[in-house]
Parts: C-alpha cells; sequence; structure tokens
C-alpha cells in the first residue's frame, strides 16, 4: 500500500556527502544553469532550453505537487547545487514510480555523489512511501551512470531503439528497473 502522505512530506534526506532536500523557488538560479549545461543535456536528452521564468516556475511549484517527489542535490559543507532527483509517474496500484536524476554539472560527477543520492532517495521511496518497484531510462552510451544504478540494485529490463536523436546520430535508451528486495545498500 502506498503511503502518499509521504509524497507530500517532501523529506529533508541526509547523506555523508549530499543533502536531499525539498526542491524551491531558492534553487531556481542553479537549476535554469545546470540546464545550460550541453554535457548535462546530452546526457538527459533534453533538447530544449527552459526559459527562465518556465525554470522559475517549475521549481516554485514543486512544493504544492502531491503525486511525485522533487528534491535539490546539495552539498552540505557549503549548501552548493549540485543537481536535482524525482521519484514521478507514481503508479499507486501497482506499487511503482519512476526516478530521474541530473547532476549540475560534469564535475561532480565520479564522486559517488549520483550513487549516494539514488540510495537515499530509493531507501525514502521503499521504506517510507511504499514501493515495490522503481524504473528509470538511461541512455545506451552513459555508461557511467549505468554502472551506477547497477550498483544499486537496478537491471537491465528492456532496450528503447533509436529512441534519442542527438546531433545527428540515434541511440538506444535502457529501461532499467530495481524492487524492493533488490536494493543494494553500500
Amino acid at each position: 500500500m502506498i503511503n502518499t502522505s509521504a509524497l507530500r512530506a517532501k523529506p529533508t534526506l541526509t547523506g555523508e556527502r549530499v543533502h536531499l532536500v525539498p526542491l524551491g523557488p531558492e534553487h531556481t538560479d542553479a537549476y535554469f544553469s545546470a540546464g545550460l549545461d550541453t554535457e548535462v543535456r546530452r546526457l538527459t536528452g533534453t533538447h530544449r532550453h527552459l526559459t527562465y521564468a518556465e525554470a522559475r516556475e517549475w521549481c516554485a511549484t514543486r512544493a504544492g505537487r502531491t503525486d511525485r517527489l522533487d528534491l535539490a542535490i546539495i552539498a552540505p559543507k557549503d549548501g552548493r547545487y549540485l543537481g536535482e532527483l524525482s521519484i514521478y509517474a507514481v503508479a499507486a496500484e501497482n506499487e511503482s514510480a519512476g526516478y530521474r536524476i541530473a547532476l549540475s554539472a560534469i564535475e561532480f560527477t565520479g564522486q559517488g555523489l549520483g550513487r549516494e543520492a539514488t540510495q537515499l532517495v530509493l531507501e525514502y521511496a521503499f521504506e517510507s512511501i511504499g514501493l515495490h518497484r522503481v524504473w528509470l531510462y538511461v541512455y545506451a552510451f552513459n555508461m557511467r551512470a549505468i554502472a551506477v544504478y547497477r550498483s544499486c540494485g537496478f537491471a537491465v529490463e528492456g532496450r528503447l531503439r533509436d529512441s534519442l536523436l542527438w546531433e545527428g546520430r540515434r541511440h538506444d535508451a535502457l529501461l532499467m528497473g530495481v524492487l524492493r528486495s533488490g536494493l543494494r545498500r553500500t
């Protein structure tokens, strides 16, 4: 049974290297800037730049959403915005939801920040929200992300052929999923 109050609660989740806090208006500038980073856009398959007004509206409306969980990834030492993540497309009747994460700059990759953020939010998704399954899509060229997801217990469940057209080349996306019983904690 899904605990919908856990989606409304907008928790703060604390790890050693990252804090996950509710995404809000105070993150607008950093959220907007991350969307301008070419490599971040390629890794997420984002073709269109959000306007500043769209970024401001997105950040300002997250707290009011009761059907999803949007959190900013923050460095605990200096409060620096590192990225954001979401539990979305919650299907209460199936106890499943989608997951996405985007670090705001390539300089934050390779440090275990995404892994820790993913583990924190998956623990919340399974233990507090009551999900049974969490799924995601990742582009097949994003080997670093695939390795992180596997280390957290995700397994490849399918392939969406030629799902991204980026700079004239087509790329596959992998569907990955993790079950509550498959979550790996490090």
